[in-house]
Parts: C-alpha cells; sequence; structure tokens
C-alpha cells in the first residue's frame, strides 16, 4: 500500500468533511427517501472518507459499490468503516475508462476529490452513464483552481499557477486533465444530458490546527512546481521554507477553493 497516500487520505478527510455543501447533500438524501435499499456506486473510493460522510446522511438500508484502482486501499476502507451498518462491495479496477455496467441499477453516483483528475471525454461518459442508469449524481470537493495563504508571499500567485498548470497533465483518466476547469465542465457536461445542476463552494479553510495537513499541501504544491518549471528551483524552495516556516510557527491559514455539483435527472 501507498502509506503516503493513505496518510494524506487520512488527514484530508476532517477538512473535507468540515468543506462539504451539507445543503446539496441534504437535497440528494431528500429525493431519495422511498426506495429501498439505496443502491450507492462510489468512485475513486480511496480508504472510503466519502462513504463515511454520507452513509449517515441517506435514508437507509443503503448497498454500495466502492471501486478503486487500489486493492490494499478498499481493504483499508472494510477496516475503518464497519459501524457503518451498511452493505458495501468493493471492486479493485482502473478507472481510465467507464464500464457502463457499473452504474446498472444505481439511484445515486458519487466522487469525492476525483473530477479535476479526470478528462473532458471521462466527464462527458459519467454524465452519459448516469443518464443511461437513471441515476442522480452527487460529485464533490473538486478543485477549482483558487486558493489563498495568509501570511501571503510574494510567489504565492506564481507558484498556484504552476500548480494549476501541473494538474492539466494527463493523470491516466481518459486524456489530459480538465484540472480547476472541472466544476464548469462538469456542470456542463451533465446539463448536456439534460440534468438539472447545482453548484455550490466547499473550500479547505485550513488553519494551525492543520498542521501537519498544510505540511503535506505545501509540499506538493512545491513539488508540482519544480517539475513545471525546474530551472526555477531555487526560487521554489525559497517560498516552500517560508511557507514551512508559517506552519511551524502557528500562523499559517490556507484557503483552497473546491465547489460541489449535485445533478438530478429530467
Amino acid at each position: 500500500m501507498d502509506e503516503q497516500l493513505r496518510h494524506w487520505l487520512h488527514l484530508r478527510e476532517a477538512a473535507d468533511a468540515r468543506a462539504r455543501a451539507e445543503g446539496l447533500t441534504a437535497r440528494i438524501a431528500e429525493r431519495l427517501r422511498g426506495r429501498a435499499p439505496i443502491h450507492v456506486l462510489d468512485l475513486a473510493t480511496g480508504t472510503g472518507s466519502n462513504v463515511r460522510y454520507l452513509a449517515p446522511r441517506l435514508p437507509r438500508p443503503q448497498r454500495w459499490l466502492v471501486v478503486d484502482r487500489s486493492a490494499a486501499l478498499l481493504a483499508a476502507l472494510r477496516a475503518d468503516s464497519t459501524h457503518l451498518d451498511v452493505e458495501i462491495d468493493a471492486e479493485p479496477r482502473d478507472l481510465g475508462s467507464l464500464d457502463p455496467a457499473l452504474f446498472a441499477d444505481r439511484h445515486l453516483v458519487t466522487a469525492s476529490a476525483l473530477l479535476d483528475l479526470v478528462s473532458d471525454a471521462w466527464l462527458r461518459a459519467l454524465a452519459g452513464h448516469c443518464r443511461a442508469a437513471g441515476a442522480m449524481a452527487l460529485l464533490t470537493i473538486t478543485y477549482n483552481g483558487r486558493s489563498s495563504c495568509d501570511p501571503a508571499e510574494p510567489e504565492d500567485d506564481w507558484i498556484r499557477g504552476l500548480l494549476n498548470r501541473h494538474q492539466k497533465r494527463d493523470k491516466g483518466l481518459g486524456g489530459p486533465a480538465v484540472g480547476p476547469d472541472a466544476p464548469a465542465a462538469a456542470e456542463r457536461r451533465f446539463a448536456d444530458e439534460g440534468f438539472r445542476v447545482e453548484r455550490a463552494a466547499s473550500d479547505w479553510r485550513l488553519g494551525p490546527g492543520d498542521a501537519a495537513m498544510q505540511r503535506m499541501l505545501i509540499d506538493g504544491w512545491a513539488e508540482a512546481a519544480r517539475e513545471m518549471e525546474p530551472e526555477r528551483a531555487s526560487s521554489i524552495a525559497g517560498w516552500h521554507a517560508r511557507r514551512r516556516a508559517h506552519v511551524d510557527a502557528g500562523r499559517s491559514y490556507i484557503v483552497v477553493g473546491h465547489d460541489d455539483l449535485a445533478a438530478v435527472p429530467n
């Protein structure tokens, strides 16, 4: 198992839960009332934070199909989700292309922190499969390209620009990723399929109590920036050291912009 990835997913789970657009979840839950059991598909499940967030908020009984390329992460989900009292079927699978069979008989399709990694063609396929299945979609914590740091550093905007370019590299999900354009692209693709779409902000707001997460976030930003402009490595290292110093001194606050999206078939 990639322990660094599992550690990152563990650190971000609380921040994701705080950020979620609760109103969208509540409206989807209301539309699911009267269906029993509710059949949910969760894509790129990781260790299951999306399942743990949604299961207590959706009507019961529930049966989940959770899909991720890592069998080890799916095993961790089972260990960490026994208290939920829902049925969970896990399927290790690469999501570079979407199998229509995954969507059959699903009432709800969900994913968290995924859409900025996929291509526009992948989003088109996702919306089409949801339409064919008559399934609603709840797609959350999608990066929208915005962030701010306090205290500010002169290079913050430059680093964010490099990160946003890096986000558009091909992540193995159907071609070059939509990156920060994902919220608007997903809204467009679902609207094209005749869904009523609603978006709401779900920004991370990280403070001194999130120091470990901030450090990993800053490290990731610096790594992405170096990959984009290796010739500026010394400038990136200087920014990285100052940002880490703010975290270590307990004075760092970071906001990272995300959107949640709910789509309901007309």
